[in-house]
């Protein structure tokens, strides 16, 4: 899908416009090959530039070609399976010329969302470095509400798994592991572009854009600080919630094996007195009552030695 956007005159809000014109941000999400040829006569963008982030693999990394700056930045996304949250990374691609600016992306991103929604606070199309340094900023929060949304889901299997003798919640925990481990890597490339956005001359840096960028650099280093905690304290988890599943199949082997002799004592008493010779007691009336009280006298105290040894 292709989408051009620019601010409407006198105002500071961000209105959609028919056609590409100079000065103008064009999104794409998605985009067909015509769209991507479209883009690329009008702007004289590369293709290869415009593709970058069409790769699902493409690393975050900054490519210069001519007047062209690309920056690729990786941005988290959800996706529902199975009625549970899968978390992931996508890349955004950045693409800065002299006369354009436009954002690249698989799918639709709630990033981009909060800028069509005018919802960022001091944005401006036309303020180039700004609105990179915005991208940046917001991306890191998203991957912070991720993050607190991974270690939600993260404690809410835990307390199942206290009861849990399936290896159903380990793996779940280990698909959030596995999101962690991407998040980190992203979040680690994301900072080295955002060290070399610093020290890029073909991005001019503006004083009044510096807190920006420094509360860009705090949001990233903090997400992958949280990022590093989560996944140590994950691994622990999962490493100490084995443990306790494999328990707790001991606990029921140990009452199913205490179960089993219990019963085992009154099958062979019944069986002596079951068998087509004479026995002890063959021609008293009250054979089976004596025989009963027989096996209450062996179970009972079989049964409080077991319960002393916590085997029930």
């Amino acid at each position: 899908m292709l989408s051009v956007y620019a601010m409407e005159p006198g105002k500071r809000e961000l209105v959609e416009c028919k056609g590409i014109e100079k000065g103008c941000w064009i999104n794409l999400e998605n985009p067909s090959d015509l769209e991507i040829e479209l883009v690329s006569s009008y702007t004289s963008i590369p293709e290869d530039m415009l593709k970058a982030a069409l790769d699902e693999e493409e690393r975050a990394h900054i490519d210069i070609d001519g007047d062209c700056t690309l920056i690729v930045i990786d941005i988290p996304v959800i996706n529902e399976e199975k009625g549970t949250y899968v978390y992931s990374t996508l890349p955004l691609a950045i693409i800065q010329t002299p006369d354009y600016f436009v954002t690249v992306c698989l799918r639709e991103t709630s990033i981009i969302a909060d800028f069509t929604c005018n919802s960022v606070r001091n944005f401006d199309v036309n303020k180039r470095t700004r609105f990179i340094y915005q991208i940046l900023y917001i991306d890191a929060t998203k991957f912070l509400h991720c993050l607190k949304l991974i270690d939600r889901q993260a404690n809410h299997i835990q307390q199942s798994l206290h009861r849990s003798l399936k290896n159903t919640e380990l793996i779940k925990l280990l698909e959030l592991d596995k999101s962690l481990v991407y998040f980190s890597t992203s979040l680690n490339a994301n900072q080295i572009v955002i060290d070399r956005i610093k020290q890029m001359s073909s991005i001019k840096h503006y004083e009044d854009d510096n807190d920006l960028l420094d509360d860009v650099i705090i949001e990233n280093k903090q997400a992958i600080e949280m990022a590093s905690i989560h996944r140590e304290v994950l691994s622990g988890t999962m490493d100490a919630f084995a443990s306790v599943i494999s328990n707790n199949q001991n606990i029921v082997m140990k009452l199913l094996t205490a179960i089993t002799i219990l019963l085992t004592i009154p099958t062979l008493i019944s069986g002596l007195w079951g068998m087509n010779v004479i026995v002890p007691l063959n021609n008293n009336p009250y054979a089976f009552w004596i025989i009963i009280g027989i096996i209450a006298a062996i179970i009972i105290p079989v049964t409080i030695i077991m319960l002393k040894k916590k085997m029930f």
